[in-house]
Parts: C-alpha cells; sequence; structure tokens
C-alpha cells in the first residue's frame, strides 16, 4: 500500500466512524451500524477510495452499494433495505452479509464510487426553506426568481408548489402552500424564546426556475432516477415515497438545469433570469462540499451580482459553511447542549451592502425547526 493510498484509506475510515456517530446515530439504525463496522474493515472502507477525496464520503459508499443491491434484488441483504422491502431490523446477521455482498460486487461497487458523486434531494428540507423564500419573496415586492445552487434534480425548486402543514405547540397545526399541492410535507416548528410564528403565505409568485449543478440529474431518465433513490438512506422508505411524488411532479413542469460550477458559473446562471427579476438563491447542505476558499469566493459572487440586481440567499447549512463570511457565530445558532446545528439564514446583498440573519436552527433533513427571534 502506497503512502497516498494509506492516507486515503485512514480516511475513508475516520469519515465513515464520524458519520456513524454524529450523523446516522439516533437518525438510521441501518447506515449506523454499517458504517460503523465499515471503518474497522479496511477492505469494505477501501472501497471509498475510487472516488476523488473530496467526494469520498460515506453516503457515497453506502449509495453505491444500495444501487448495486438493487440489481441483485433475491439477495438476502435485500431482507435489511426496507427501501427494496426488507422488513429485518439490524441483527448479527446483517454485517456479515453487507460485507459478503460488497465485496464480491466489489467491482461495481467500485466503479458506481468513481463515476458518481451523492445526489441528496431531500425533499423535505422545503419545509425548511419555504419560511425563508416566503420572507424574501415578501421583501421584494412581487414577483422572484428561485436558483438552486447544488441542484442535483432541482426537486427543491418546486417549493412554492408543495402543500406544509408546521405542527406547533402554541397553535397546534398551521397551513401553507396552494390549495391543491403536488405532495404535503411535515415539519415540526418551535419558537425560541421571544420569537414570532414566521409568515406562512398560500402562495409564491415565482416566475423562473434554474437549478445549478456540476452533474444535474434528469428525473425522466429512469438510470438517473434509480442514482437518486439509490442515495436515500434505505431505511427511511418515507424519503424514497416523498423523493418520487416530487420526481413525478417535476417531469410534468421541469425547471431549467444548468451544468456547471457553483461559482464559476452562479454570474451567468442568474443572468439567465429575466431581466430585473428578483433573484433569490437557494443552497442547502452544499457549501462543505466546497474548500474554504470557494466558499468565500461563492459569497463574493453574490455580493458581484447584487450590484446590477436584487439578490436574496437563502442558506441552509451549517453556520461555519458559509454563513460565517456574512454573520457572527452566537450562541443561538447552536442547540442548547452546545452542539453546532445547521443553520437556516437569509441574506440580502443590496449593492455594497449586506444585511444577514439567521431565522431557525433546522435538523438536517427537514423534520424540525426552531424559529428565532
Amino acid at each position: 500500500m502506497t503512502r497516498s493510498s494509506g492516507e486515503a484509506l485512514r480516511l475513508a475510515q475516520d469519515r465513515l466512524r464520524r458519520f456513524a456517530e454524529q450523523e446516522a446515530a439516533g437518525v438510521s439504525p441501518l447506515y449506523a451500524h454499517l458504517a460503523a463496522r465499515a471503518a474497522e474493515d479496511p477492505e469494505v472502507a477501501g472501497l471509498l477510495t475510487a472516488a476523488p477525496p473530496e467526494f469520498a464520503t460515506p453516503t457515497l459508499l453506502l449509495a453505491a452499494a444500495h444501487r448495486v443491491l438493487h440489481t441483485e434484488p433475491w439477495s438476502e441483504l435485500t431482507n435489511y433495505y426496507p427501501s427494496l422491502g426488507g422488513t429485518y431490523g439490524v441483527d448479527g446477521d446483517t454485517w456479515p452479509r453487507f460485507r459478503e455482498f460488497v465485496l464480491r460486487r466489489a467491482d461495481d461497487v467500485r466503479a458506481v464510487v468513481a463515476t458518481h458523486t451523492t445526489q441528496t434531494n431531500e425533499v423535505r428540507r422545503a419545509a425548511l426553506l419555504f419560511p425563508a423564500v416566503a420572507a424574501a419573496a415578501r421583501a421584494a415586492g412581487g414577483k422572484i426568481g428561485l436558483v438552486e445552487v447544488g441542484a442535483s434534480a432541482g426537486l427543491l425548486l418546486g417549493l412554492g408548489r408543495f402543500g406544509y402543514r408546521y405542527q406547533t405547540e402554541q397553535a397546534g397545526q398551521l397551513v401553507a402552500g396552494p390549495a391543491k399541492p403536488s405532495l404535503v410535507l411535515h415539519c415540526a416548528l418551535e419558537l425560541a424564546e421571544g420569537a414570532d410564528f414566521p409568515h406562512l403565505p398560500k402562495r409564491l409568485d415565482v416566475a423562473a426556475r434554474i437549478g445549478l449543478d456540476r452533474r444535474p440529474v434528469d428525473v425522466a431518465d429512469p438510470e438517473q432516477l434509480a442514482w437518486l433513490e439509490a442515495c436515500v438512506w434505505a431505511d427511511q422508505p418515507e424519503r424514497l415515497r416523498l423523493l418520487n411524488m416530487a420526481a413525478a411532479a417535476q417531469r410534468a413542469d421541469p425547471p431549467e438545469l444548468v451544468t456547471g460550477d457553483a461559482v464559476d458559473d452562479l454570474p451567468g446562471t442568474l443572468d439567465r433570469l429575466p431581466g430585473g427579476l428578483p433573484a433569490v438563491v437557494l443552497t442547502s447542505n452544499v457549501l462543505p462540499y466546497l474548500a474554504d476558499a470557494r466558499r468565500t469566493a461563492f459569497v463574493a459572487a453574490l455580493r458581484e451580482v447584487a450590484r446590477h440586481r436584487p439578490v436574496w440567499w437563502v442558506s441552509h447549512e451549517p453556520h461555519r459553511a458559509g454563513l460565517d463570511r456574512v454573520l457572527p457565530d452566537t450562541p443561538a445558532l447552536h442547540a442548547p447542549d452546545g452542539r453546532a446545528v445547521t443553520v437556516l439564514g437569509l441574506v440580502r446583498f443590496d449593492g455594497g451592502t449586506t444585511d444577514a440573519r439567521a431565522l431557525a436552527r433546522c435538523d438536517p433533513h427537514g423534520q424540525r425547526l426552531v424559529w428565532l427571534p
């Protein structure tokens, strides 16, 4: 093993371990178990080294195994995958069956890892983004152009067509979105001390929708849709159901998808909006995949575009991954136990000025948001 390959393996193992302990624990029993075991198994973890380091994430390895398992539905491993009809919980056979499968199909798993990137289209995040986009649209005073950076298939661009049910302690269920939505999303909404409920309109006037991604996904293509399905965590079939409902709605009225870089091609993408249309730029768990200098360049690109048109940035990211360029860290941006969480931010760039607000603390997959004063 060369030094570089050894470093790549250690990086993969460290990432798998952190994923198991910090991301999947308490959320996905199956993926927490598989990632923790893979972190201690050089043969399995080594499959992830087929990807460039910046894309070699635990979710890529798990998605690759999921995708290859689609082609072998008679495998005993499918019994542990609710996404494929499995009903078994994690037990003593889960890891041995997973290990046997991915090593027997190692060439196929490596091929997927080497040629794909994780394409997370977590539709439930629309429930987090909706109040922030509504606030931007209200400030814009009319029609807006919606641009999602790191869009993948761009399913979040349909957020103005979804229905929302926000469950609150103070007011019961709050309903938002159109009367006949393409799908309905549920989200717990809590108020931090001193906060008021956000404005939750019935309608957003979205005049244009554009997604920017280095590898846009066409949900009308069965193979590309199958990869999106494989990227859904296998023991969360409700996420898979919502993905397919959103994909069906999008096939009926697709947004424009642009192939390009999140920074270099951002100005040109915003220029595709009709002249003078205020731009609302969305990012949702995208900026952690950019190097630190590229995150700074991303914010600078938004500032530059704002010299020519009104620009709002709706950011659903860890604070350190973007908002820290325009908004200082405060205790309000952390969970009560001090853990860093994803933050819903709204930033207006207006010529040479920047107005940045933290709107809410969020769960990463859209289950809950805590609205801030």
